[in-house]
Parts: C-alpha cells; sequence; structure tokens
C-alpha cells in the first residue's frame, strides 16, 4: 500500500510558477513509476507528466512541454512537479499516482492516487 499526500497549490498570477509535491508513505516509493494528472471541472483527469523509478526518464503532455519539470527524491519518498509559465484557465485540480507496472501516461496504469491539491491561475 502507499499513501500519497499532494501540497503546493494555490492562486498564482498568469506566468508565474508552482512547485507541487507529493509525499508517499511506505518504503517502496522508488519501485514506483510516478506520474501527476490535472482535471478540470467538467472534464476528465489529463495525463500532465511521468517518471521512471530513479528518476532516469521522464514524460510530458505536449501541453506542458518545456513548462513543467517532474522530479524525484527517493531518499525523502517524494516527487515534484515544477510548473512555469502558468497559463490562465480553470482552476485544476492536480493529483499524484504511483503505478508498479509501467511509466504511463494511462490512468488505469496508475494504482494509488492521492487527494490533489488545486491550483488556480488568474488572468
Amino acid at each position: 500500500q502507499v499513501q500519497l499526500v499532494e501540497s503546493g497549490g494555490g492562486l498564482v498570477q498568469a506566468g508565474g510558477s508552482l512547485r507541487l509535491s507529493c509525499a508517499a508513505s511506505g518504503r517502496t516509493f522508488s519501485s514506483y513509476f510516478m506520474g501527476w494528472f490535472r482535471q478540470a471541472p467538467g472534464k476528465e483527469r489529463a495525463f500532465v507528466a511521468a517518471v521512471t523509478r530513479a528518476g532516469g526518464n521522464t514524460a510530458y503532455a505536449d501541453s506542458v512541454k518545456g513548462r513543467f519539470t517532474i522530479s524525484r527524491d527517493n531518499a525523502k519518498n517524494t516527487v515534484y512537479l515544477r510548473m512555469n509559465s502558468l497559463k490562465p484557465e480553470k482552476p485544476d485540480v492536480y493529483y499524484c499516482a504511483a503505478g508498479a507496472i509501467r511509466n504511463s501516461n494511462l490512468e488505469h496504469d496508475y494504482e494509488y492516487w492521492g487527494q490533489g491539491t488545486q491550483v488556480t491561475v488568474s488572468s
């Protein structure tokens, strides 16, 4: 079992930056692929970024490439999402997720999910 707790969300102006954190419980954090997804009101949850177990490889949605960076610190059982050049849009809830099978952009490949942290970008 892995429990995930996100933090770092909030209100930021367009063009600004935020860093989200996701702290994981348990001693097997390094055995999981980690991903970030986001969900706007009335929309399905969408892939944002993923990172492999050791952090050597990452993947991003096209909409965030060049602006967002996913990273992890296995010694701290934490995965991060650095978001730069944020664009004004409806509030999104960002979720981190842990998967044991493969690095993926698909929700069903992730077994554990956090409760989410909201990010609001004002214009």
